[in-house]
């Protein structure tokens, strides 16, 4: 029997790491919807692959909304009949005031976002992993450095993504009878659009402002395409890849 073409979905695929991720997956021979809420973005990751309908599939959702959501798995399961990855990396902060100065407006849209948007697209992908032929999926999600250390004025941010270790950890267990992997990956500066203020200075917990070490997006791109390589009796539970120099072992 021929193995069956795999197909993957990105959430936050429009732009950074999620873009990167989408368009390395293309590479690998995925079939990849991309969702995102700007469909010129996802048009554009589209056309930057140079691949047609039958490969890549630019799909504009809220990952909050839970309609949305069904919308987007959906148009994957008529497009392409099954998923084999979800990578659940579609994420947002909160503006970097103190801590009693955030509205609960921005708590709320980082929570809905970061840590509901998930959620949601876990649901859609067990009840499709579960029904296909052959059965059962692989969930990546994207924790971040923020799942283990927070960095200063980020605790909605922090706080979704200490959350999604949980979600990871009853993904993976709640999965394990349907033959649904799951795993995260912590992924440390890698040098996108959302990091750029890392090359110039950012606040240190020591109040000092301070030029943090980077590296290429594209060594996340391999990393998850090493997650997503793996037999569904195989799994990286866990994995941090980060800029070598960065502060984050050690004490500042």
């Amino acid at each position: 029997m021929q193995p069956h073409l795999r197909v993957a979905i990105v959430t936050g695929a429009g732009t950074g790491i999620g873009k990167a991720v989408a368009l390395a997956l293309l590479v690998d021979g995925y079939r990849v919807v991309l969702a995102g809420r700007r469909q010129a973005l996802l048009d554009a990751a589209v056309a930057e692959s140079g691949l047609g309908p039958q490969r890549a599939l630019a799909h504009a959702t809220d990952v909050s909304d839970p309609a949305s959501v069904r919308a987007l798995f959906e148009r994957t399961e008529q497009a392409f009949a099954r998923l084999d990855l979800l990578f659940n990396n579609a994420g947002l902060a909160a503006p970097p005031v103190a801590l009693e100065d955030i509205t609960f407006e921005q708590w709320r849209q980082v929570v809905d976002v970061n840590l509901s948007g998930a959620f949601l697209c876990t649901q859609e992908a067990f009840r499709l992993m579960k029904r296909q032929s052959p059965r059962g999926g692989r969930i990546i999600n994207n924790g971040s450095i923020s799942a283990h250390a927070p960095r200063p004025n980020s605790a909605p941010y922090t706080s979704t993504k200490h959350a999604i270790t949980g979600l990871t950890k009853s993904t993976s267990l709640d999965g394990r009878q349907y033959d649904i992997a799951c795993g995260q990956i912590d992924i440390g500066n890698a040098l996108t659009e959302m990091a750029q203020p890392m090359t110039r200075g950012v606040p240190q917990p020591n109040g000092q402002i301070a030029v943090e070490a980077v590296m290429d997006v594209s060594h996340v791109a391999n990393a998850v395409l090493h997650m997503a390589s793996l037999p569904l009796d195989a799994n990286v539970q866990f994995m941090t890849v980060m800029a070598t120099k960065m502060p984050f072992i050690g004490r500042g």
